[in-house]
Parts: C-alpha cells; structure tokens; sequence
C-alpha cells in the first residue's frame, strides 16, 4: 500500500482510492466496457464503477474467471449491472466477434477502458503474426476502439452525455526504444527486449489516446480520449519474471500501490467532472503529469494511426 499522500491540483494523491476519487458520483445511466477486467486493478476498476451505478460489460479472455468476478461483485453489490463477454485482445478476429456482438446487443456505450495489457512476455507472435505486447497493449485496443466508435458517437449523440475512452498506459512508456517506435521491425525477434518492448506498446498507448482526441475533435464529437499511468502496483503482470515478481511480492505492500489505489486514476478520468472536456492529455496519482516528448510527437502518433490502421484492415 503506497503511504504517501502529497495531493495535487486535483485534491487527490497517489494514495488515494477509486472508491475515494469517485466519492458521490452518479454514474446511473451509464454503459461501460473494461478490458481485462477479471484481474488486477481490471477487477477494482469494474467493481467500483458497478457502485457507482454503471452498467459495466467486462470483456475478458477468461470466461470462467469473468463469471467469478461477477459472482463477487453482485454478492458485494446486488444492484450491480455487470456482464462478462469474451475478448482476446491479441487476436484481430475475437475483437472482430465480440464488436459484431456488442453492437447487436443494443447497447449503447458512455465509457471504453482500455485496461487490459501483458508486460514483458518472452519473444512471442499473436495469431495475426505481430509481436504479442504491441499486438494485445495496442492493436487490439485500436481495433477494438476503430469498431465501437460509431456506437460511442450514437451514444454521446442520444444521450447528451460525453463519451469517454480511457487508455490504460505506464510510465513505463519512458523505457521504448529509441526511435520510439521502430515500425519496420515491430516483430523482428533479433532486438526483441522484453521490458523495451512493453515501453513501446504503453508509448502507443499514449500515442493513440493522443491521435484519438484530435480527431475527435476535429470531428466535432463529444467524446473524450485520455491515457494514464496508473502506478506501480503488485499484479501478476510480472509472471514471466519470477524472480523480479517475488521480489515485488515480498516489498509491494510497502512501497508499492495495493489495486484500489491503482485503480484511482482510471475510476478518475473516467468519472470525475474535473476531467469533462479534457482531451489528449496525460494523467498520473488522480493528476495531470508530463510524459515523454515522443508521447507528445503529433507527427509520430499520425504515422502510428496509419500503420495501426494498414495492420488492421482486412
């Protein structure tokens, strides 16, 4: 559990609670999607929203494991709206299915989190034959995002309300390569570094929240689209990395987030009226913060949309 608590302009810190930094709000009426959300800060995320009255729709790759977390939750919460749908992120034809599924089911859709992530894997391809950190952290979460906008726009259309897409980034966005994103050699297994790798999938992540949010503008939408860094928290995200994991097991409840703190910052920018009309920024502890400049290239998050887009059209 992080202890320190110095609060920024937004009044709260980076020990602050989703359940804190949702305090009083009403989020009836709304209709959400979180990815990964049956592990991790993905399951606090869902549960809070769920008590603030959202309908979430947790889209997961683990059904079973889905099912126990709503199980848990509506025996917290017996009000609760929450369903499970499956989704794998790394592959371009389940985001493909569960899109077609979301969008026959009538739902309209007020918030997308983009949560779901996996963190410095052994040199791996998904089925569309990219490199597994880009291809779940960032092209699935494109595509997916590319397929539901229409739904999100109806949604902000209908209902009056502003839409809002919260990309689930890292600091970690600090440790991409050099170039930033090398797009010619995105599964080249010869300079595949595991950690830099993740760097670059969160750098994406920025850089597609960025590209997002001026478009949508320009679009002249009422939806909004934000990235974040949501703390260093002790998850299984280390699991390829068993002795750094234990290491962090063993020393996180000290220095590290527990997930109702990780959580905050998404619960924030997803909710808080502090947040409405704020678009392509950056956020960190509940707050504003400054990522890296590549984060901030505009011309590297245009060239990052087209190569997305070549990557996912059929």
């Amino acid at each position: 559990m992080w202890i320190f608590g110095w609060k920024g302009p937004s009044g709260f810190s980076a020990s602050s609670t989703a359940e804190q930094v949702t305090n009083g709000i009403d989020g009836t009426g709304l209709t959400a999607i979180v990815t990964g959300a049956s592990s991790g800060i993905g399951v606090e995320t869902t549960r809070v929203l769920a008590l603030r009255g959202v309908h979430v729709v947790m889209a997961i790759r683990n059904v079973e494991a889905g099912r126990n977390v709503q199980e848990a939750i509506l025996k917290e919460i017996p009000s609760a709206k929450v369903d499970v749908m499956q989704l794998d992120l790394s592959s371009m034809a389940s985001v493909r299915k569960f899109a077609s599924e979301y969008i026959s089911s009538g739902l309209p859709l007020n918030l997308l989190i983009n949560n779901a992530g996996v963190m410095a894997t052994p040199f791996m391809l998904s089925q569309d034959n990219i490199e597994i950190q880009f291809a779940t952290n960032h092209v699935g979460h494109f595509l997916l995002t590319n397929l539901l906008l229409e739904t999100m726009k109806k949604t902000a259309c209908e209902s009056k309300q502003e839409g809002r897409i919260v990309n689930v980034s890292s600091e970690g966005h600090r440790l991409a390569y050099r170039e930033g994103i090398p797009f010619d050699k995105i599964s080249d297994e010869s300079r595949y570094s595991s950690f830099v790798a993740y760097g670059q999938s969160k750098l994406a992540n920025i850089l597609h929240a960025n590209e997002l949010a001026k478009r949508l503008k320009e679009d002249g939408v009422d939806i909004t689209a934000n990235s974040l860094h949501p703390g260093a928290i002790a998850t299984n995200l280390l699991r390829y990395h068993s002795i750094i994991n234990s290491i962090s097991n063993m020393i996180g409840r000290f220095v590290l987030k527990n997930v109702q703190q990780g959580a905050a910052t998404t619960c924030y920018v997803a909710l808080h009226s502090q947040v409405k009309g704020v678009s392509g920024k950056y956020f960190k502890d509940c707050n504003l913060a400054e990522p890296t400049s590549q984060a901030k290239d505009s011309e590297l998050a245009n060239k990052l949309w087209e190569f997305s887009l070549s990557l996912t059209n059929p």
